[in-house]
């Protein structure tokens, strides 16, 4: 059974939404989901054992929240490199954060990704719900 730790960024909650439906779709493929808001993670020790990893963050004005991108400095100094990852998150207009997230994850870190990143504009509509849990699903597949 793995263990795949979930971070997400959000301002309105839809990607804490998408985040928790990510986690189900986890467990539903028999492994374990740990979610955190992206202000409990503190340094990169918090990032240890975990077997996967899916970093989100809503778009807002075109950029990924800004504590996504301390995050992601935090992320940088932890032993990602070869850990399966996936990213995802919200947007209302152009949705540019997922794939920045993305690209950092598997350019930067060296992870092996998913074939995308989910971006949604609402966990809600256009299959949403299903997609968010397929990511989960497909993230563990990788382990």
């Amino acid at each position: 059974m793995g263990k795949v730790l979930i971070v997400y960024a959000t301002r309105a909650d839809e990607t804490k939404t998408i985040a928790e439906l990510i986690a189900e779709g986890v467990r539903i493929a028999g492994h374990e989901a740990i979610i955190k808001r992206i202000n409990e993670i503190k340094s990169e020790d918090d990032l240890n054992g975990f077997d996967g990893y899916a970093f989100g963050s809503a778009t807002y004005h075109g950029e990924m929240i800004s504590s996504m991108k301390q995050f992601l400095f935090i992320a940088e100094r932890a032993e990602l490199k070869d850990k399966v990852g996936g990213a995802f998150g919200a947007y209302g207009w152009s949705g540019e954060a997922p794939g920045r997230i993305f690209e950092t994850m598997k350019n930067i870190y060296g992870m092996k990704m998913v074939s995308d990143p989910l971006m949604l504009k609402a966990s809600w509509i256009e299959g949403g719900t299903k997609a968010s849990q397929d990511y989960g699903k497909s993230i563990v597949s990788l382990i």
